[in-house]
């Protein structure tokens, strides 16, 4: 029977790329994990197994390193388009390049003032907080900047209610005024940035303000229910990044029960507060996009495809 050959990509994945920059005695590390995937005229090397279009995924990582040698890494984003850029333009047969970067933070370790004036500040911990990410997709002639984090654990230990609900038969949900709210965010946001003429983002600034908004809408939410949370964490990055259209999230609502306060004594909690016992599965998970008025959804659903 006939058959047609359907949408079709290459690559190198994970590649782990650490560029350290020499400052004199001091030092600054970018720490990264690269994908890139390519695609574009392909049809003879899955018919015939032709090679001739075909960059080698060797090639795709030497070019990560040496672009990480040549030229630096000033963020995931601008790394990821002089990449992706580069892979579209230096290929004829290579139409559309995907660039995905994990990036690992890392601070200083604090040294004396005697010893960093003696050898400078070299030591580094790594960030125990989220992961940042990057996906940057050219193909000629668009460009889509999409950022983002994940594993960024939050708490509010008291500011948050769940009553109201619909119930059925199988309902035994207590409702409660007062609980803890705790989740790990993973969140993506595109930006609107095009190239025709705009101004590109400071990548770095965006990301920690982005990361600042969501966290202040977190903390400053009295939150009814964690689906109203989410909104306010992506509408207040709406209101005050003029750069970014698009907030996508997934939040599994880590529940925290109270142990029977029975034992404590009569008042409950006990003189030092509540003790709570913390599950991690099964979890509720919410998931929603927020949207600048009058703009496309584009991230997908299921962010772990991104």
């Amino acid at each position: 029977m006939p058959t047609m050959l359907g949408q079709n990509q290459y690559g190198k994945a994970e590649i782990r790329v650490v560029r350290i920059t020499r400052d004199g005695a001091t030092h600054h590390i970018k720490d990264l994990n690269v994908s890139v995937a390519l695609s574009g005229d392909m049809e003879d090397v899955h018919r015939s197994g032709s090679n001739a279009n075909v960059l080698p995924t060797d090639t795709t990582k030497n070019t990560v390193f040496a672009f990480a040698r040549e030229h630096g890494i000033e963020s995931a984003e601008q790394f990821g388009i002089h990449l992706a850029r580069h892979f579209v333009t230096s290929q004829e047969p290579l139409h559309r390049a995907r660039v995905r970067i994990e990036e690992y933070a890392w601070d200083r370790i604090a040294t004396s003032g005697a010893h960093r004036r003696e050898r400078g500040e070299h030591s580094f911990v790594r960030r125990g907080q989220e992961t940042r990410l990057a996906q940057v997709t050219y193909d000629g002639e668009r460009w889509e900047v999409v950022s983002g984090l994940r594993d960024l654990a939050v708490l509010n230990s008291t500011d948050s209610e769940f009553h109201g609900f619909a119930r059925d038969r199988y309902t035994t949900l207590e409702e409660t005024r007062d609980r803890v709210l705790a989740t790990s965010v993973t969140a993506r946001w595109r930006f609107n940035w095009t190239e025709d003429g705009q101004a590109m983002p400071d990548w770095e600034t965006s990301y920690e303000h982005t990361k600042r908004h969501l966290l202040r809408a977190f903390a400053e939410t009295y939150s009814l229910s964690l689906q109203q949370t989410v909104y306010r964490m992506g509408a207040r990055i709406i209101e005050h990044r003029d750069e970014v259209d698009e907030v996508r999230f997934s939040l599994p609502n880590r529940h925290h029960f109270q142990v029977d306060p029975e034992p404590s004594g009569p008042d409950g909690d006990g003189a030092d507060g509540a003790v709570y016992f913390a599950a991690d599965r099964p979890y509720g998970l919410i998931e929603a996009t927020v949207l600048r008025e009058g703009c496309e959804a584009l991230i997908p659903a299921d962010l772990t495809n991104l």
